[in-house]
């Protein structure tokens, strides 16, 4: 099926998938959100009691502009939490890892499409996610923000949590 993505790739969290986090996982000291968009995931972060510095590549009103991805974006004394871009959702995993000190989570919202892929193998061998959270029913991502434009999803997302440094067993778990 033939389908217009989203412009730089940018589908919103439904901000049900961060409360449910939050219910799921405790955070020790700052978070930071690099893909915020509008703000969906942050927002309830912030409500959550947690500090938060927020930022997108893309201007869209919310947040600091700048590019996780770049070279200069070198540490983070803290948690990461996102929903990144899927076209670039391993180099988002594998540079959050890569910044964040050693006990610090490693949050992502991703498809469970994102457990696939031989390209990926390497990266669950060296550095196995500590849980996977699988949503047991269809949290919702907007094309662009446009939550009113959508009434459902045929996509399965889960929270995909790193604990830097963890050498275990990745344990999956479902909520909701």
């Amino acid at each position: 099926m033939d389908h217009e993505r989203a412009h730089a790739d940018y589908y919103a969290t439904e901000p049900k998938a961060t409360e449910w986090l939050l219910k799921l996982e405790k955070f020790d000291g700052p978070i930071l959100e690099p893909a915020c968009g509008e703000g969906h995931i942050s927002d309830v972060l912030i409500r959550g009691g947690h500090s938060v510095t927020s930022r997108d590549l893309i201007d869209r009103g919310y947040g600091e502009v700048a590019d996780f991805l770049s070279i200069d974006n070198q540490e983070w004394n803290g948690n990461i939490v996102t929903n990144p871009p899927y076209a670039y959702a391993q180099e988002f995993v594998e540079k959050a890892l890569s910044i964040v000190p050693d006990g610090k989570k490693v949050c992502m919202f991703l498809k469970l499409t994102f457990l696939e892929g031989k390209g990926r193998k390497h990266l669950f061998r060296t550095q196995p996610p500590s849980r996977v959270w699988v949503s047991c029913s269809r949290l919702l991502c907007a094309m662009n923000g446009k939550f009113d434009e959508i009434s459902g999803s045929a996509t399965a997302y889960g929270w995909f949590v790193w604990e830097k440094g963890y050498k275990g067993e990745t344990i999956i778990k479902w909520f909701n």
